[in-house]
């Protein structure tokens, strides 16, 4: 999958929807083996130093394997991305206003802040809802 229309956002956080097509246990690096249910989940991170290039790198199905979200995108794909420019880290707010709407997987993409998660799992038209109270913006994927 590659970005049509380039994110031009050089700072911010974003988003990441995802669809993983069957219940599956995925080894996630030290947190070792994880039941992931069927089913769409939300992703939240931030890039101070290059939000464009970590959006890509997301996408890219060649990389290092290094953050928990790299274990997951080997057997789930993103079907959308919502961005928001900011100078701040704010990754930790976004995930918070998941956290009291949907379940999460615990302590998954939280190991530098003291949130629960930073995914989350959740029915599409709720996530895509929720999101949509965010003021992001879609990407074009």
């Amino acid at each position: 999958m590659s970005i049509t229309h380039r994110i031009m956002i050089t700072k911010g956080s974003y988003v990441l929807l995802l669809h993983l097509p069957k219940t599956q246990q995925i080894t996630i690096g030290k947190k070792g083996l994880v039941t992931f249910k069927k089913g769409y989940y939300a992703y939240v991170g931030s890039a101070l130093n290059g939000l464009d290039q970590r959006l890509r790198r997301h996408l890219s199905h060649q990389k290092k394997i290094h953050w928990h979200i790299d274990y997951f995108l080997e057997h789930a794909h993103i079907s959308d991305i919502y961005t928001r420019e900011n100078s701040r880290r704010e990754e930790c707010d976004i995930a918070a206003s998941f956290d009291q709407k949907f379940g999460c997987i615990h302590e998954f993409g939280a190991s530098d802040c003291a949130c629960a998660s930073h995914l989350f799992f959740g029915d599409e038209a709720a996530l895509k809802t929720h999101v949509s109270t965010l003021d992001m913006k879609k990407a074009n994927l």
